[in-house]
């Protein structure tokens, strides 16, 4: 089996620690990983605060920053199918789109190379005479990201890139689940040319590795996506240093269909919300609510879509749908279904295993019609390709149906009819509303949910900025000397 080393300090190191990680398209054990102990996880964050204050990164010009923050783009481009490959071994997920998205995760490292040099401060008209009052940007200080596994360059780069652009140092801690994908980022670091201990890549546990990088003394931030149940620990740990803490979290996202949608373009919407990555996506449209008059109309097109939907291994180029990343998934998808039925919900479609495949994590597509919201498959996220479809009469209905949720990540709308997307939009509770489309990201535009599905930002000028803290600088410029403290006129 390939065998993984940390990347701390500019150096690969293995570790005291290891693990194996499964292939999901056949349950067999593939690679080898360190799992960072203690001193480990410590000699990570120490090199990225050394490198931040004492190295040569710290005298890099803004500019300087972002031509090896270019350099680094372009060879994530060359290497993205390489990469692609990798991260579907890992985690399941279909080649062809790992592959897709590695080649424009290079988009993000260019959009803040970029933007190195333009983080800019303002002149305040202050309210006092002969004072002259700026504020600057400076980089916040050491930053700790922690990614889950579904796609991990991707969403490690929506952190990466704007740390580095605002000078920062990062240390990345890879989900111990499929990290193939950025222990080969980390080659990339270094061929890129950037100095020792500015990125440092490294996996592990929650215990000691998660601990000790995000209750550090010397972590300033830590940008953290994955579930609630883990933000609220690290939350717990950022009390020891005070550290800024981004969370980006889970979702269980609505879609609301329209009697006046395009209908091929709904429930080409449908599927891309749901069966897109097998499911495993944190904007998955999971709640898909649909006009009661087209309801049947809709139902029986997916039915009769998912019929030719093809199963099967994840590098395999005819392949739509993989395996999910954990068997755990597939058992806890099976559960859900099962206990939804006994609540009411009808089986249209799916809710097993496929019986072709008898090896690997895999799960077919899945439709559940549902009474009502108070059914499991609705408010659990399951990471699964499972769709609950619900009827709605009015679009009042519709609303409040779609904000009846603890999450608020995304949302779609499919209508023809402008003034209602329009209106619509503006009236549910999520980050992210998209019209007469779905799952469209760009390094542009912000990124991040409402309620539990996280308050902090990624992509965007929002995200560096959240990467910089601001100083303000006073000066007098007066020919006099500075006034006695102890005279008031």
């Amino acid at each position: 089996m390939k065998q993984y080393k940390h990347y701390i300090n500019g150096k690969f190191r293995g570790g005291s620690n290891h693990f194996e990680t499964i292939n999901p398209a056949n349950g067999k054990p593939w690679a080898v990983f360190p799992a960072a102990n203690e001193e480990e996880s410590n000699f990570a964050i120490e090199s990225a605060h050394e490198a931040l204050y004492r190295g040569p990164w710290s005298n890099y010009t803004p500019t300087q920053r972002g031509k090896i923050i270019h350099k680094l783009g372009d060879l994530i481009s060359q290497h993205a199918d390489e990469i692609g490959d990798l991260e579907s071994t890992d985690s399941g997920k279909l080649a062809i789109e790992t592959r897709s998205q590695s080649k424009y995760v290079a988009d993000y490292y260019y959009y803040y190379a970029g933007l190195a040099d333009k983080i800019q401060g303002e002149v305040i008209p202050i309210d006092k005479p002969n004072m002259r009052v700026f504020t600057t940007r400076e980089p916040i200080g050491v930053v700790v990201a922690i990614v889950p596994w579904n796609a991990q360059l991707f969403l490690s780069a929506t952190k990466i890139a704007p740390a580095l652009a605002a000078g920062n140092t990062v240390v990345v801690k890879a989900s111990e689940q499929a990290p193939a994908a950025l222990f080969k980022l980390a080659e990339l670091v270094d061929m890129a040319g950037f100095p020792p201990g500015v990125v440092n890549i490294i996996t592990g546990f929650g215990e000691p590795c998660g601990r000790v990088i995000t209750s550090h003394l010397k972590v300033a931030r830590v940008a953290f996506t994955g579930g609630a149940d883990v933000a609220k620990q690290i939350v717990k740990n950022t009390a020891e240093n005070f550290a800024h803490v981004s969370l980006e979290l889970g979702g269980k996202s609505p879609m609301i269909i329209f009697d006046d949608c395009d209908m091929e373009g709904a429930i080409n919407g449908i599927i891309a919300g749901n069966f897109g990555a097998s499911g495993q996506s944190c904007v998955a449209g999971s709640r898909v609510f649909i006009q009661k008059n087209i309801f049947n109309k809709v139902v029986s097109e997916l039915k009769e879509r998912a019929k030719h939907i093809v199963i099967g291994d994840p590098l395999d180029k005819k392949t739509q749908i993989g395996p999910l990343a954990t068997t755990v998934q597939v058992e806890r998808a099976y559960n859900v279904i099962t206990n939804s039925v006994k609540q009411g919900a009808k089986l249209i479609f799916g809710g097993q295993s496929p019986k072709h495949l008898d090896e690997g994590w895999y799960f077919e597509p899945t439709l559940l019609t549902c009474p009502h919201q108070n059914i499991d498959s609705v408010k659990t996220e399951l990471f699964a390709p499972v769709i609950s479809a619900i009827s709605f009469n009015t679009e009042d209905d519709a609303i409040q149906m779609a904000n009846d949720s603890e999450f608020g990540l995304g949302a779609g709308i499919f209508t023809e009819n402008l003034a209602r997307g329009h209106r619509v939009s503006q009236k549910i509770h999520s980050g992210i509303v998209w019209i007469n489309t779905y799952r469209a990201i760009s390094p542009i535009s912000p990124f991040g949910g409402f309620k539990l599905s996280g308050g902090s930002r990624e992509a965007g000028m929002d995200a560096i900025h959240e990467y910089t803290r601001t100083k303000t600088t006073w000066i007098n410029t007066s020919k006099e000397p500075m006034e006695n403290p102890f005279v008031i006129r």
